[in-house]
């Protein structure tokens, strides 16, 4: 079987990471959480669920793609060898179905470097902020030119093309698949339920808050 793990990456996500966590722990032969500087306890509560944590450096900017790569550095460092990671956002949580038909869609169409599936909001009538966030997310079925911040992808062409740039605050996931598609891989979404988002959007000082986070990861 292929070896499977699942990286987050995480700031101040306390309010949701546990649910992340448990989302994939029965099915992940590792879970890391990638941390940038969170101040809010959600490190202790990964430890705490018996998760790695990777600390960045407090020295350095913090983007969801230096996350990300770090955390897969790591990985490698500590195994050597990846067959596939799971990304998932930590106020994300993995559909109980997806990782298998994932797994089964990379390992059958050997040039597919990323898949994703569906995110959906957690609850998209509870605000037409989180309506929107949920209509963002259904984008077409089959081969894409990106992926968003969960995905199921082959570590190899990961590696290959150098990750995530970790420079990047928004719009590092089209970037990569575009180094990619360069390199002749392909990205695909199935018809699969992936993960759900609780984008928590209310009222519309969340808007900024959400905004104000997504800049400073």
């Amino acid at each position: 079987m292929p070896r499977l793990t699942v990286l987050i990456p995480c700031k101040d996500e306390r309010r949701h990471i546990l649910a992340c966590i448990e989302s994939v722990r029965s099915i992940a032969d590792e879970i890391l959480v990638a941390d940038s500087g969170s101040t809010d306890g959600s490190v202790l509560e990964a430890e705490n669920r018996g998760s790695r944590v990777v600390k960045l450096d407090l020295s350095r900017p913090f983007t969801a793609g230096r996350a990300r790569n770090e955390g897969f550095e790591q990985l490698l460092l500590d195994s050597g060898e990846i067959d596939f990671v799971q990304f998932i956002d930590g106020d994300c949580e993995l559909a109980p179905d997806w990782l298998p038909q994932a797994l089964r869609f990379l390992i059958g169409h050997a040039q597919v470097a990323i898949v994703c599936g569906r995110r959906q909001e957690k609850n998209p009538d509870a605000s037409p902020y989180n309506k929107l966030c949920d209509i963002e997310w259904n984008t077409p079925i089959g081969e894409a030119e990106a992926c968003g911040g969960d995905s199921l992808v082959r570590a190899g062409p990961f590696r290959t093309v150098g990750g995530f740039s970790d420079r990047l605050i928004a719009g590092e996931e089209p970037e990569l698949c575009h180094r990619l598609r360069a390199k002749g891989w392909k990205i695909w979404r199935i018809d699969a339920d992936m993960t759900l988002h609780d984008a928590a959007m209310y009222r519309l000082h969340s808007v900024a808050h959400i905004w104000k986070r997504a800049v400073n990861n």
